[in-house]
């Protein structure tokens, strides 16, 4: 830090006012302040940091394409969802309800699986899963769930 009186570089500490660093120079004898700059991001690269997020992106790759640090990531998303969680999708009915089934080999071919998702289609969230066979029990507990 430069003296702002005759640019010099060689400065001592001299105390603390209001909360702040005072230096003197040992040039000239000047006290000054150094006033130091905000680090806080754009409220921009906050949002585009949301949207990586929202796209699938980890805490990580988010930090690495904007230049920032992985915990400022996850504190931008954090306090987002605290401004996002006072709106409770609870009190929203749900009106048509999609289930999608996958199938997979879990080890060899003999531990076929099969499994259930339902998604509340409007308002995009998750109702339930089952992890079984195909046969009409499975289908028909998985059902019940739903309706509840």
């Amino acid at each position: 830090m430069n003296c702002p009186k005759c640019t010099c570089d060689k400065s001592v500490k001299s105390g603390v006012i209001k909360g702040k660093q005072r230096y003197k120079c040992k040039e000239c004898g000047c006290n000054y302040t150094v006033e130091l700059k905000s680090t806080a991001k754009p409220k921009s690269m906050k949002k585009q940091a949301l949207h990586l997020y929202l796209e699938g992106l980890g805490f990580r790759s988010i930090g690495r394409l904007l230049g920032v640090s992985n915990v400022s990531v996850l504190n931008w998303i954090r306090s987002f969802g605290k401004e996002v969680g006072e709106l409770s999708s609870e009190s929203q009915e749900i009106q048509l309800v999609e289930v999608d089934e996958m199938h997979s080999y879990i080890g060899s071919k003999k531990n076929y699986r099969r499994i259930r998702i339902a998604v509340d289609r409007y308002g995009k969230r998750f109702l339930n899963f089952v992890v079984g066979d195909r046969s009409n029990e499975t289908v028909k507990e998985f059902r019940k769930t739903i309706d509840a």
